[in-house]
């Protein structure tokens, strides 16, 4: 992608994200008998993707997309029109296996292969990757550094200060973690503080379960301490007509809430704040994606 030169002076810029899967991929309707079905599903991904990427073109925003190699490898014409748009295109893994169900090797080939995919289609080298499920954890430490020696510059898989038993600690922000296979940017999605009772921030599902003016009320929140804040959605959750799956009943109550009513929150979203990609918002990263690309780096790193 094209670096936006204005993201130098610009102001606070939060970072809007979106995870490109299709509906039935989702973990909580996951199981080795239904992805043995995926081919056989109605493909919604790229109606609702191309949807969103209409949207955020007449808001003359852009975003990162999270794509799954999986959907690309069916889908090449949606990853060439987003990155011929001036999107970042980032990495979602392969399959959207959960970062602990597989061993450091089954990881390491899943990173691989999706951003492979990926650098073929765009001619752009990949600098980002986001867990399936934001999966990575206390329990899989050897995930950052397998990123770092595939390439990637940056992660953004962990919630910061939500769940330390289980998630991986965290400050608001970005932070630069030092692995024993060098440095890794985490862009952190933070949470906020509603009602006394920290939250993961509103995106995904706490979008469309909490009113829009409780998002407003976080994005204000931290545009007054300075922080930037980090906003995804999936394309499905656009997608109030998408089929039906079987599941427990809970999941099925998280997955198909408020659908009718995200894509207009997603447009008050866009009038109220300033968004970007990654590698814009996040002057660290915007840097060090730009040294390397007029470095040479990226022809060199896709042709190999």
């Amino acid at each position: 992608m094209a670096f936006n030169q204005q993201s130098q002076n610009a102001s606070v810029r939060h970072v809007l994200s979106f995870d490109v899967e299709e509906h039935f991929q989702v973990s909580a309707f996951w199981s080795d008998d239904r992805r043995q079905q995926w081919d056989r599903l109605e493909s919604r991904v790229e109606q609702n993707t191309l949807r969103l990427a209409e949207l955020l073109e007449h808001f003359e925003t852009k975003a990162t997309f999270f794509i799954l190699g999986w959907v690309a490898e069916r889908h090449p014409g949606l990853v060439k029109a987003l990155a011929k748009q001036g999107h970042e295109i980032a990495s979602h893994g392969y399959g959207h296996e959960l970062v602990g169900s597989q061993t450091e090797n089954e990881f390491r080939d899943d990173v691989r292969r999706s951003k492979r995919i990926l650098e073929e289609l765009t001619g752009e080298v990949i600098f980002g990757y986001r867990a399936p499920s934001f999966s990575i954890t206390d329990r899989t430490p050897w995930a950052l550094p397998i990123l770092v020696e595939e390439g990637y510059l940056y992660d953004s898989s962990i919630y910061a200060r939500f769940q330390p038993s289980e998630k991986v600690g965290m400050q608001r922000g970005v932070q630069e973690i030092v692995t024993a296979a060098g440095p890794i940017f985490e862009v952190a999605l933070p949470t906020a503080n509603l009602c006394g009772i920290q939250l993961p921030t509103p995106g995904g599902g706490y979008f469309r379960l909490l009113p829009y003016s409780a998002s407003r009320m976080v994005l204000k929140q931290f545009e007054k301490t300075g922080t930037q804040f980090v906003m995804y959605l999936h394309p499905w959750e656009i997608d109030p007509d998408q089929p039906r799956m079987e599941g427990p009943v809970i999941s099925k109550i998280r997955h198909y809430l408020n659908l009718e009513w995200t894509e207009q929150r997603l447009k008050y979203l866009l009038r109220d704040f300033t968004f970007a990609p990654v590698v814009e918002a996040v002057r660290p990263i915007r840097d060090m994606c730009r040294a390397r690309v007029q470095g040479g780096t990226v022809a060199s790193a896709v042709s190999g």
